[in-house]
């Protein structure tokens, strides 16, 4: 298990080179050029914080940015880690709690995923309203980190309603369709298979994918305000008579940077100032 020390090295060492921040955001698969949009921004590798894992996944490119965005100071994570590349639960949240340790108080979470929802198309945006762990996994398991939250967190709203309403007035505004529906967590690395794909449906999951999750309890175990949203590269398996492959998902992803970028940015200028607490 990674201990409160660990993590306070981890974040020191991002600290010194990045500074702190009121907002984080991790970017998924295909979306990391939104970290272009920070002024002043100042990077780490992952390669270089003590302790850190370093991803493997294409299309993540493996580093902090820490910058200014619409007058807020806003750290971004381009490139998360998975479970399916060996990573234990800890290591897969690892960064949340460091940037619970830097000050974050708002984190936005982003992902590719697959469509389940028959009405969804690729390309469509969908903010998270809750979420559904088939993974059999959760990141909290073993002895709690009372220096970030209880034992026991409630997960009634696991994605804060006001910022959900924040998101949809954005969208609105600036006329970018944006969906809502359940994200469903399992495993992979192997993409999910249509009777897997009709059982996430009949649960109740409009969308289905192999992040977010994890990060979401932590974050929600550490007190933070949490934002979902994730952009439907490709329907599930069984939806479409047509194979899956994670080249697809990234282009589409890349596809969807317009939108995307508008939604994000004018959703961190209208979240309101906070003044973080320091664990």
């Amino acid at each position: 298990m990674i201990t409160m020390k660990e993590l306070r090295k981890a974040a020191a060492t991002v600290r010194r080179i990045c500074g702190k921040a009121d907002i984080g955001i991790v970017l998924g698969s295909g979306l990391g050029g939104f970290d272009s949009t920070l002024i002043g921004a100042r990077r780490i590798s992952y390669s270089d914080i003590p302790g850190f894992p370093i991803s493997t996944v294409e299309g993540h490119a493996g580093e902090f940015a820490v910058g200014t965005l619409r007058d807020k100071r806003v750290m971004i994570m381009s490139g998360r880690f998975h479970s399916y590349e060996g990573y234990s639960m800890d290591e897969v949240t690892m960064p949340v709690r460091v940037m619970a340790l830097l000050g974050v108080k708002t984190l936005i979470l982003t992902n590719a995923a697959g469509g389940v929802n028959t009405g969804f198309n690729p390309g469509d945006l969908m903010l998270i309203t809750d979420y559904i762990n088939l993974s059999g996994r959760n990141p909290l398991r073993g002895p709690n980190m009372d220096a970030f939250g209880p034992r026991f967190p409630d997960m009634t709203d696991a994605y804060t309603p006001e910022l959900r309403a924040l998101a949809l007035e954005k969208a609105a505004q600036l006329n970018i369709p944006l969906q809502q529906g359940v994200y469903c967590w399992m495993n992979g690395p192997t993409y999910e298979t249509p009777a897997e794909v009709r059982m996430a449906r009949l649960l109740g999951a409009d969308a289905v994918g192999m992040s977010t999750v994890p990060e979401t309890i932590v974050a929600r175990h550490s007190g933070m305000r949490v934002l979902g949203i994730s952009t439907i590269t490709n329907m599930a398996a069984g939806v479409l008579d047509a194979p899956i492959n994670h080249e697809d998902v990234l282009a589409m992803g890349e596809r969807t940077q317009e939108n995307f970028t508008a939604l994000l940015e004018a959703i961190v200028d209208g979240i309101r100032d906070q003044s973080p607490e320091a664990l």
